[in-house]
C-alpha cells in the first residue's frame, strides 16, 4: 500500500488577501519558514522514498526544509502546480468574490473555468494522474511527500474520499497543514486530513474481507484559511 502525504506550502505574504496562482518569485515569508521547519519536524521520524514538488517557489522552499538532513533530493512535478487561474492571477480576493465566476467556482466547481487558465476539472486530472504514476513508480511499500498548492490538494482529497469535485469546497488545506493518504489496492484510505499535529504512521495489516477493516485556507478560490 503506497503512503502519500500530501503538505501545502508556508505562509507567504500573499497568502490571504491576493490570489498568488503562479506568480513567480512568490517566496515564504518568515512565518512561512518557520511553518516549513515545524513540518520538517513532524515527520522526522517518517521514512520517505521520495520527495516531490511543485515548480513554484513557495512549495520547493518548503519541500528543501523537509529534505534538509535527508539524503534525498526534491524531484520537481510540473502537474502539482497551482492551478491556473488565468487572468485571476496576482488580484486581490475582495475583488474576485464580485465576480460571477466565484459563485460558480464555491458552488459548482466541476463547470469552473479561469478566464485565459485552467478549468478546476483539469487541475484535478493532471494531479490525480500524476499521483497514481507516483503510486505506481514507488511501489505498494512507498512513502513519499507532494508538496503542492490549497486546490490542488483538496482536489486529490476529494478523488480519494470519492467525492465529486463539487464536494470540494468542503475540503480545507492549510498553509504546512499535513494530509496522509495510503493507496491499497482496492480502494484509497484517508488517515489525516489538514494535520498540523506530529505524524506516526499506522503500521502495515494484512487486508481482510477485501479490504474492508485495513488500520490504517484557505485558496478561497479553492483552500482553508489563506489563499493559494
Amino acid at each position: 500500500m503506497t503512503t502519500l502525504l500530501l503538505a501545502r506550502h508556508g505562509l507567504t505574504d500573499l497568502t490571504g488577501p491576493v490570489l498568488a496562482g503562479r506568480t513567480p518569485g512568490v517566496r515564504l515569508s518568515e512565518a512561512g519558514r518557520a511553518q516549513a521547519v515545524a513540518l520538517a519536524g513532524r515527520i522526522a521520524g517518517v521514512r520517505l522514498d521520495a520527495i516531490v514538488s511543485s515548480p513554484l517557489e513557495r512549495c520547493q522552499e518548503t519541500a528543501a526544509a523537509v529534505a534538509a538532513g535527508r539524503d534525498l533530493p526534491v524531484r520537481t512535478d510540473e502537474r502539482f502546480i497551482e492551478c491556473g487561474y488565468g487572468e485571476w492571477t496576482g488580484r486581490p480576493l475582495k475583488e474576485l468574490a464580485k465576480e460571477p465566476l466565484w459563485q460558480v467556482v464555491q458552488a459548482h466547481p466541476s463547470a469552473a473555468a479561469f478566464p485565459g487558465g485552467e478549468s478546476v476539472a483539469d487541475m484535478q486530472h493532471r494531479a490525480v494522474t500524476a499521483v497514481r504514476e507516483w503510486n505506481q513508480r514507488l511501489g505498494e511499500k512507498g512513502v513519499y511527500l507532494v508538496c503542492s498548492h490549497g486546490d490542488v490538494i483538496k482536489s486529490i482529497v476529494a478523488d480519494a474520499l470519492g467525492l465529486h469535485l463539487d464536494q470540494f469546497q468542503r475540503i480545507t488545506a492549510d498553509p504546512a497543514a499535513l494530509t496522509v493518504i495510503r493507496y491499497a489496492p482496492l480502494r484509497p484510505f484517508v488517515l489525516r486530513l489538514n494535520d498540523m499535529g506530529e505524524l506516526r504512521l499506522p503500521e502495515d495489516s494484512e487486508e481482510k474481507d477485501g479490504g474492508e477493516n485495513h488500520t490504517g485556507s484557505d485558496a478561497a478560490v479553492g483552500g482553508g484559511p489563506g489563499t493559494t
